[in-house]
């Protein structure tokens, strides 16, 4: 009660109607133009927002596909190279200069290599 008392004095009933009379062009019952300028800078923030995650979220997406495509280029790289290394390997076992078990004698000396002597 009390509180409705301080509103009619601080706020009275009358004072829209001032208001609405002093202005003519603002029709009873219609928001004020203020309320339109709010509302467009509320819709042009939630558009500016909307465009600013779009460009992170395609950001992000084309960071991971150059990953992904990098993964894949680094893993094509290894095979190969894993590839020619066998190959290598291969090639000098059938010549019998490589790839043996154990190591054969130093012929300049004539005895086996020891455990710190292994290449």
């Amino acid at each position: 009660m009390i509180a409705s008392a301080v509103l009619a004095s601080v706020f009275p009933a009358n004072a829209a109607a001032a208001v609405l009379a002093a202005d003519e062009s603002v029709k009873p019952g219609s928001p004020p133009p203020i309320t339109f300028v709010v509302t467009a800078l509320f819709a042009a923030a939630v558009i500016l927002l909307g465009l600013d995650l779009v460009r992170r979220v395609r950001r992000a997406s084309f960071r991971a596909e150059i990953q992904e495509n990098l993964a894949d280029e680094i893993a094509e790289r290894d095979a190969a190279a894993r590839a020619a290394a066998s190959a290598e390997a291969g090639a000098a076992t059938e010549d019998g200069s490589a790839g043996s078990a154990e190591p054969s004698a130093d012929p300049s000396t004539g005895t086996a290599p020891g455990p710190d002597d292994r290449v």
